[in-house]
């Protein structure tokens, strides 16, 4: 299985770089102990799919107007292809990524574009969509909008964009049930044990025990183990860490 991407630029630009989502987040790191990196969904989350990284160091202004012109974008240095990568392009504070690429993927699979997960900006919002890149014979753009009048920066390196794939038709056969828990025996049993462990470990945690202390969190989850079968085979498809390939050139 193959997502193909083919450069719409010229050959005298390079596009973006594209590289598999990393899992580290500054505000994350800038917690005590790291303690978000914990939190096994907002891992797999950050590398469940590739970034598009920005070119070009600029900074983005907007004035709070309705027009183009009000978005105001400056490189750090000159660059004779900078407009080739971001513009004005949509107005209404809407600051336009050209990704660069025309993309391919296998049939029935679409392309999910949004900004790079858990990744928080202030005084901007990465916009969300949904491409059928499966047929489609023409680019798409990734917009971000301002949320305010303010200034913003993006770093040269910095994702501006972060595509993963999904089968989404399948989604239109997929019916929500909403069932009492009570009515799956065995699923009740596992929530009521991990619920009572749950509760025992954070009682420890806050009388101060020194062993809960030093375990610090329970792992549960992050190893994929049930709580009274600790040490048994992780479910099927349990996955703890992401290791997407990175593009090569054919």
């Amino acid at each position: 299985m193959e997502l193909e991407c083919y450069p719409t630029v010229s050959r005298d630009v390079t596009p973006p770089e594209i590289v598999p989502g990393r899992p580290q987040r500054a505000w994350m790191d800038s917690f005590m102990a790291r303690h978000p990196y914990r939190c096994l969904p907002l891992n797999m989350a950050n590398s469940s799919g590739w970034e598009l990284l920005c070119p070009v160091a600029f900074t983005a202004e907007w004035n709070g107007g309705l027009m183009q012109e009000d978005i105001k974008l400056t490189p750090d240095r000159p660059h004779p292809h900078f407009h080739h990568y971001v513009s004005s392009h949509f107005s209404h504070g809407v600051v336009t990524f050209h990704a660069g690429y025309m993309f391919r993927t296998p049939p029935g699979w679409s392309m999910w574009v949004m900004g790079a997960p858990n990744q928080v900006k202030d005084g901007i919002q990465p916009l969300s969509g949904v491409v059928e890149t499966d047929w489609l014979p023409f680019p798409f753009t990734m917009n971000w909008l301002f949320t305010r009048p303010g200034r913003v920066r993006f770093e040269k390196g910095e994702p501006f964009c972060f595509i993963s794939l999904l089968q989404d038709h399948t989604l239109h056969e997929i019916q929500p049930v909403i069932r009492q828990l009570d009515s799956n025996p065995e699923l009740r049993h596992q929530y009521d044990v991990w619920e009572k462990h749950r509760s025992e470990f954070n009682k420890k945690i806050f009388r101060g025990d020194p062993e809960a202390t030093k375990e610090a969190w329970q792992r549960y989850y992050f190893k994929g183990e049930f709580p009274e079968e600790a040490g048994a085979p992780n479910p099927e498809g349990h996955v703890n860490k992401r290791r997407l390939k990175a593009p090569k050139f054919r």
